[in-house]
């Protein structure tokens, strides 16, 4: 029997799918039920009165939009912070377009400088034994 300490209480626990412990997993389904009554009853809620209202995390409700289980489609105040910057609030992807450009721009960037360095006959992986080889 594989066993593990659950991430969110520490206990002992047998794996199982959900990564987590029994119990763990019955305070999280509480908290889930405990949201969609509360939006169910307030269709424009926020997430931070939702959290305050429900007493669950927003990181947590961020998670059950994440997976589904929440959705922000019938719920026009439910946005959530992008995970790179965590500062501008969207209703799909991940991240916000400034992050995505710059993540663009950055990998772009890194593309040019490893082309340019293998033309100009720059360092390589295996730069060491090239200069060895004999051709």
């Amino acid at each position: 029997m594989n066993l593990d300490n659950c991430p969110r209480c520490g206990k002992l626990y047998a794996k199982n799918f959900m990564g987590m412990c029994g119990n763990c997993i019955k305070d999280i389904e509480a908290e889930y039920d405990k949201c969609k009554t509360y939006l169910r009853a307030n269709k424009g809620a926020h997430m931070q009165e939702l959290s305050e209202a429900t007493g669950v995390s927003v990181r947590q409700i961020t998670k059950f939009i994440r997976e589904g289980r929440i959705s922000i489609e019938n719920n026009p105040g439910m946005m959530y912070p992008c995970e790179v910057c965590g500062t501008t609030m969207l209703r799909e992807g991940t991240m916000c377009e400034s992050c995505r450009a710059r993540l663009t721009r950055d990998l772009n960037e890194a593309a040019k400088t490893m082309n340019d360095d293998e033309s100009n006959g720059g360092p390589t992986t295996y730069g060491a034994v090239n200069k060895l080889r004999k051709d």
